[in-house]
């Protein structure tokens, strides 16, 4: 089933900030941030908007994210790096026997999440990044070793985000069952399911793909930051 706000997508961090998650917008007349205890990403739709707007946003917090379009950036500011990636989008329920427990994840488990995510992929989970959407764990032995989560969303697209294995337990096919959980909780609620991924990833490209995920557009990650 393919949505016809698809066009949405090609400014994730905005129509989010405009729509599902608009209680974090910080808004900036044309620039949007979400909270950055929540998620350093920002969006925006008036390109003269976006100067004032860092000017603000970096009193709080050090470095972030610009997703689409390349910004104007300010003078005290630098683009450190331009992360290009693929967006990727699933419209059909993903098929296969599954045996291992999936949790969704509460409050209690958010410094075992916090933890694991930074350990693999510094920088982007924040303190209130759970609070964004559901977070479902694979356990062994009491100790949190797989997840993956949801985090931009609209009203017609959610964001699967944060698909991490402890790097102990790599290979033994946690991703793909936690993605297809994911995936398909988020289709059940009449959403859409995309992700982002660093365009030289391509062993999760190819797990993706194999999963039914195709390739919508590349999109960039601005990384900003003071100078």
């Amino acid at each position: 089933m393919k949505n016809s706000d698809e066009n949405k997508l090609d400014n994730p961090v905005w129509n989010s900030l405009s729509e599902t998650h608009a209680e974090f917008a910080i808004d900036y007349n044309g620039t949007k941030f979400y909270n950055p205890d929540y998620c350093p990403f920002g969006g925006f739709v008036k390109p003269n908007s976006v100067l004032e707007a860092q000017n603000q946003y970096k009193s709080l917090t050090d470095s972030f994210f610009i997703v689409g379009e390349k910004p104007l950036i300010a003078d005290s500011l630098e683009i450190v790096k331009e992360l290009v990636c693929l967006q990727m989008i699933a419209h059909n329920p993903i098929e296969f026997q599954t045996d291992i427990e999936i949790v969704t994840l509460t409050e209690k488990h958010n410094q075992e999440l916090l933890h694991l995510v930074n350990l693999v992929q510094p920088g982007y989970f924040k303190t209130k990044t759970p609070l964004l959407g559901n977070y479902y764990g694979i356990f062994k032995e009491n100790q949190l070793i797989a997840v993956t989560g949801e985090r931009m969303k609209m009203n017609n697209f959610t964001e699967v985000s944060a698909i991490i294995t402890h790097p102990d337990h790599t290979g033994k096919g946690y991703a793909k069952q936690l993605i297809k959980h994911a995936v398909n909780i988020i289709l059940s609620q009449n959403k859409t399911p995309y992700l982002h991924v660093v365009e030289s990833n391509i062993s999760a490209i190819k797990l993706y793909e194999k999963l039914g995920f195709v390739t919508r557009r590349k999109i960039s990650f601005w990384n900003i930051s003071k100078k």
